[in-house]
C-alpha cells in the first residue's frame, strides 16, 4: 500500500457559468441539478492514449456520488485520427444518445486531453445540436482555441510549457509543476473540474474502498484501440509477500468479446490480482496492478499481436524477464521518481528525463547477452513518444522485487513472478495518485 500523499495544492479556480454568462439563478439551477443528479461523463484521451489516463479520476468522482454505470471514455485509432474523424464523431453521437437516455441527463459533461481536444473542438463546432447537448468541456493540455468550442462553456488546464496558452472566453488554470499526462491524473486537475461541473468543492480527493467491488474493462491492440479476439481473461489473487498465485487455478474467467470487453469480475479491495490475458498459441500476457480499492470499469490490457507493434522490438529468452511499466503520471528520472527492480533504480536523466514524458517503460536484456547497461536508453524504444527503453538484465527464475517512489509521495511495493521472457510478456501498472 501507499504511504500518504503530499498535499494538496491550494483550491484552483472559479466556475465558468456560460459563453456570455448564466444569471444568478441559472447558476444555482445548474449546481442544484449536478448535486441531485450528476450528468454523465465522458473522457476522450489523447496520442496513443486509452481509458487508462481516466482510470483514478473516474474512481474519485464515484467516490464523490457520481454513478460508475455513467462515467465513460470513448476510445479510438488515434495514429489515424485525421482519415477516421467522421467514425469518431458518429460514435460520439452515438454514446451521448444512449447516455442521456439511460441516466434521464439533459446533457453530458465532456473532458478530453491533448490530441483529444482537436477531436472535442472539432466535434463541438461542428454542430450547434452537438454543442446543446455538452453541459461543460474541460480541455486538458492541448489544442488553444480563439473562442468557446461550439459556445460550451470551458475550463482549460495547462501543464508545464508555454504559459501563454489559453482557450479564450474559458476559465484558463496553469498547472506549471505538472507534466503532460500528469494533467489529465491529478488530483489537483480533478479539484479543479469538479468545482467546474458542479459548483462546489468535491468532498474528497481520495478513492473511498468499496465493500464489494468489480473490476471490468478492455483488452485492446496498443496503440489503435482495437479488441483482442479470441481471447479470455483469467484472474489470480496474488500472495502480497512475493507476488505468486494463491491457487494453480483462476478465481475468475472472462471470455472477451469482438470489442475487447471483458464481464465484471468480483474483487477484494485489500488484495493484489494477477490479469492474464491468454490466446491460444500466444504467450500469456500478465498484467499486475496495485489493490482496486473501488469498482473499476476502465482497466485496460494494452497488448500486441505476435511479431507487431512494440512488442516485437523486446529481446527474449529463457535466461531473463522483460517488464513493462505503466503508469499515468510521468517518470523524472532525475527529479525524484525511483524504479527498483531487484534493488537497484533503473531511472536516470539518460533514459528518464523530464522533457521526454515517459508514462512507459520497457526494461529487459537488450541482445540477451546478461550485461546491464543504463547509461543510455534503448533508442528505438526513446524514438516513440511517452516511451523509454532500458537495458536490464533480470535473471528469470522466483521473483522479481519492485519498488517504485513517486516523486515528493512514498514507495510503492509490487513483487512479480520473474517469467521467462520466451514465453511470457509482463506489464505492470503503477497507481498515479
Amino acid at each position: 500500500m501507499l504511504i500518504p500523499r503530499r498535499k494538496l495544492f491550494a483550491l484552483l479556480t472559479g466556475v465558468v457559468l456560460g459563453a456570455g454568462g448564466l444569471s444568478a439563478p441559472a447558476a444555482a439551477q445548474e449546481s442544484q441539478h449536478s448535486r441531485e443528479n450528476p450528468r454523465p461523463v465522458v473522457f476522450v484521451h489523447g496520442s496513443a492514449g486509452s481509458a487508462m489516463q481516466f482510470r483514478t479520476q473516474a474512481k474519485r468522482l464515484a467516490t464523490n456520488g457520481y454513478p460508475a454505470k455513467f462515467i465513460e471514455a470513448h476510445e479510438y485509432d488515434s495514429p489515424n485520427v485525421a482519415t477516421i474523424l467522421p467514425q469518431i464523431y458518429a460514435g460520439l453521437d452515438a454514446r451521448i444518445d444512449r447516455l442521456l437516455t439511460a441516466s434521464g441527463a439533459d446533457r453530458v459533461d465532456l473532458l478530453a486531453h491533448s490530441l483529444g481536444t482537436f477531436v472535442i473542438q472539432g466535434y463541438l463546432n461542428s454542430s450547434p445540436a452537438r454543442a446543446a447537448r455538452v453541459a461543460h468541456y474541460v480541455n486538458l493540455d492541448g489544442r488553444t482555441a480563439t473562442a468557446l468550442p461550439g459556445g460550451v462553456p470551458t475550463l482549460a488546464i495547462w501543464g508545464e510549457g508555454d504559459p501563454a496558452r489559453t482557450v479564450t472566453g474559458a476559465t484558463n488554470v496553469a498547472l506549471p509543476d505538472q507534466s503532460h499526462t500528469q494533467t489529465v491524473s491529478s488530483a489537483e486537475t480533478f479539484r479543479a473540474f469538479y468545482r467546474f461541473f458542479t459548483g462546489r468543492d468535491p468532498r474528497t480527493v481520495k478513492v473511498a474502498a468499496d465493500r464489494h467491488p468489480q473490476i471490468s474493462g478492455r483488452a485492446v491492440l496498443f496503440p489503435s484501440n482495437a479488441g483482442v479476439a479470441g481471447a479470455t481473461v483469467e484472474a489470480y489473487p496474488l500472495n502480497p509477500l512475493n507476488g505468486s498465485r494463491l491457487a494453480k487455478r483462476p478465481a475468475h474467467v472472462r471470455a472477451v468479446g469482438a470489442d475487447g470487453a471483458f464481464a465484471p469480475i468480483p474483487i477484494n479491495p485489500r488484495a493484489r490480482y494477477e490479469l492474464a490475458l491468454v490466446r491460444p498459441g500466444q504467450a500469456v500476457h500478465h498484467f499486475y496492478f496495485e489493490p482496486f480499492q473501488r469498482t473499476d470499469t476502465f482497466v485496460r490490457l494494452l497488448t500486441s499481436n505476435p511479431g507487431e507493434g512494440i512488442g516485437a522490438l523486446v529481446d527474449t529468452s529463457d535466461r531473463h524477464t522483460a517488464l513493462t511499466f505503466q503508469r499515468q503520471k510521468e517518470w523524472w528520472g532525475a527529479e525524484g521518481d525511483s524504479l527498483y527492480v531487484n534493488g537497484r533504480n533503473i531511472l536516470n536523466a539518460a533514459n528518464a528525463p523530464r522533457t521526454k514524458r515517459v508514462i512507459g517503460v520497457f526494461a529487459f536484456d537488450n541482445g540477451s547477452d546478461a550485461v546491464t547497461d543504463l547509461t543510455a536508453p534503448l533508442p528505438e524504444f526513446f524514438a516513440i513518444t511517452f516511451m523509454t527503453g532500458i537495458d536490464y538484465y533480470i535473471p528469470a527464475g522466483r521473483t522479481v522485487s519492485i519498488v517504485a517512489k513517486s516523486r515528493g509521495d512514498g514507495y510503492t511495493y509490487l513483487p512479480v513472478p520473474a517469467w521467462k521472457s520466451s514465453e511470457h510478456r509482463v506489464s505492470i501498472e503503477i497507481d498515479d495518485n
